[in-house]
């Protein structure tokens, strides 16, 4: 892969830090996570920040973080936030900081690795599936709107995500 950042976007519980991690390893290129890094920066969970400041301040976080990242000089992996692409800003910035990849799976099996998962602000309501079908449909126009690859995950395994991911970047040139 060229020395271009890779980013993963994509629904919350769609692999973006499983996927992020095990691909570091493989291409010996640091990871990092755009909600831990606003966390550190905040000293406190996100669930926290959505409980005292609220989303829209969450997303101004977001934004001016993906500001700073594409200013960076060294090659990473960037897993960023289930909300972030929502953003017409974000999808820009995003675009600026490196290969986008939306990893895309189906609400059902969002829901299936997210069930009991009480680390999920937007989620803790009385019909979580039901939440999942209604958010994913609002955003999966920007997820796409800002991919250069789109990934279906359901089905896959890590190993498999991973190589789709490598040979569609390989035939991107390392761009868009």
């Amino acid at each position: 892969m060229k020395s271009r950042n890779l980013v993963l976007t994509g629904f919350m519980g769609s692999g973006k830090t499983s996927i992020g991690l095990r691909l570091s390893y493989r291409l010996q290129i640091m990871v990092e996570d755009t909600d831990k890094l606003i966390e550190r920066r905040e000293g406190r969970s996100i669930s926290d920040i959505f409980a005292r400041e609220g989303e829209e301040y969450f997303r101004q976080q977001e934004t001016a973080l993906l500001k700073e990242l594409t200013e960076g000089r060294y090659q990473r992996i960037y897993s960023v936030g289930g909300g972030t692409p929502v953003r017409e800003e974000n999808r820009q910035l995003l675009g600026k900081l490196g290969l986008v990849v939306y990893l895309r799976a189906r609400p059902e099996t969002i829901y299936e690795r997210l069930k009991g998962d009480v680390t999920r602000p937007l989620l803790q309501c009385a019909d979580p599936l039901g939440r999942i079908r209604e958010l994913m449909e609002g955003r999966s126009g920007a997820y796409e709107a800002c991919a250069h690859i789109i990934v279906d995950v359901d089905g896959k395994t890590v190993e498999e995500i991973m190589d789709i991911i490598e040979r569609e970047a390989e035939a991107c040139d390392g761009r868009p």
